[in-house]
């Protein structure tokens, strides 16, 4: 893909989305082209190539090592299975600043499956997008009875942590959960929140909460980048006596 030289989009800006985009679908392994490289691949000067590489790095996705060219982060979330933290615990864990935007909350009927699996007919629906170091990770939609639902918007769902509100202030007892992993591909929305390829591949998680008596809580459905957020299990051999 060639950049655009009659577009108003400044060249600087084209080729950092192109950059991004190559990166985000696997074309660089580790470290991108050189700079000169760069330049007469996309018939740019090495001011524009610094310039978006420079944006890159100020977003965490690319970083410089002097001598050695500039390598493509990796530095994705960790997620430790065995206990179910929050979105924001596990960010925090990992040293990195997590951060929520609302995108909708309200009350629903659909999917079925979700009233299958809290037994209602109808439940309330808490959908963010979450980030760390400001780059969209995920998308999270939370659904609740609608009793919980209508207690949870009283709060700033920006800033706020759910699992401690449901916790600390609503006094629920969240005891254990049951979670699977997939992968798939993200719809038309999701692809543009979390800025990546409608064509990307996306993992996919959907986790129940129940109290102590068994009750389900919070049916949670997420969407994750691959290339920010991973999952991990710690495991020992099991030996026969």
């Amino acid at each position: 893909m060639s950049l655009n030289f009659e577009s108003p989009e400044p060249l600087h800006i084209q080729l950092k989305k192109k950059l991004k985009e190559d990166i985000l679908n696997g074309c660089y392994k580790n470290k991108i082209p050189s700079e000169r490289t760069l330049m007469e691949r996309y018939s740019v000067s090495r001011t524009t190539v610094r310039m978006s590489v420079s944006m890159l790095v100020n977003e965490g996705i690319l970083q410089k090592s002097h001598g050695k060219g500039t390598f493509i982060s990796n530095t994705p979330v960790q997620d430790w299975l065995g206990s179910f933290k929050s979105f924001t615990e596990t960010v925090k864990s990992t040293g990195m600043n997590p951060g929520s935007k609302l995108i909708y909350q309200g009350k629903s009927s659909s999917p079925e499956k979700v009233g299958n699996i809290l037994g209602l007919d109808q439940f309330y629906l808490i959908e963010r997008l979450r980030f760390a170091d400001d780059i969209p990770v995920a998308i999270e939609k939370h659904y609740y009875s609608v009793e919980i639902g209508e207690k949870l918007e009283k709060y700033d769902l920006n800033t706020v942590v759910i699992y401690d509100l449901l916790e600390t202030t609503l006094g629920i007892n969240l005891w254990k959960a049951k979670q699977s992993i997939t992968s798939g591909k993200p719809l038309k929305q999701d692809a543009k929140y979390l800025e990546i390829l409608e064509s990307s591949s996306v993992l996919l998680s959907e986790r129940i909460i129940y109290d102590p008596q068994g009750n389900p809580i919070e049916f949670l459905n997420s969407v994750f980048r691959p290339d920010m957020y991973s999952f991990n299990i710690e495991m020992m051999r099991a030996r026969e006596n």
